[in-house]
């Protein structure tokens, strides 16, 4: 298994971050963590962005957070929800987040599709970038 590049900071910011987190959203919000590690390219990094734990792969990348009633999963791309609109139809959607149950996590095939999507997105951004 690939692993996810991690600053000190950033590592130590998500796990304070995930700490605060009540059960049973921690266990959920770290299953969707380690989905993302395993599919993001191993020199994403983690971090804390809009006060949530994110990960950056030549920009913003995927976030994820637990709030009161649900967790939320943020693609960081506005289309992205759109193009998967078949596999997130039965889930809550508002703009720019997948929300889902504190005590169950999103499929994780789902989160991997997802997360390699954004990759492609943020490759193609950057390459543009540099013409």
């Amino acid at each position: 298994m690939k692993s996810v590049k991690s600053t000190a900071n950033g590592t130590a910011a998500v796990e304070a971050y995930l700490a605060r987190v009540p059960e049973p959203a921690r266990t959920t919000l770290e299953k969707v963590r380690a989905t993302i590690r395993a599919a993001a390219p191993k020199d994403a990094e983690e971090c804390i962005s809009y006060g949530m734990p994110a990960f950056r792969y030549k920009g913003a990348l995927v976030g994820y957070a637990a709030f009161k009633e649900h967790c939320s999963f943020f693609p960081m791309s506005a289309s992205l929800l759109d193009d998967f609109a078949d596999d997130v139809k039965t889930y809550r959607t508002a703009k720019g987040t997948l929300q889902f149950a504190r005590d169950k996590p999103l499929p994780a095939g789902l989160v991997k599709n997802m997360v390699k999507a954004r990759v492609v997105q943020n490759q193609a951004k950057a390459i543009a970038k540099q013409k």
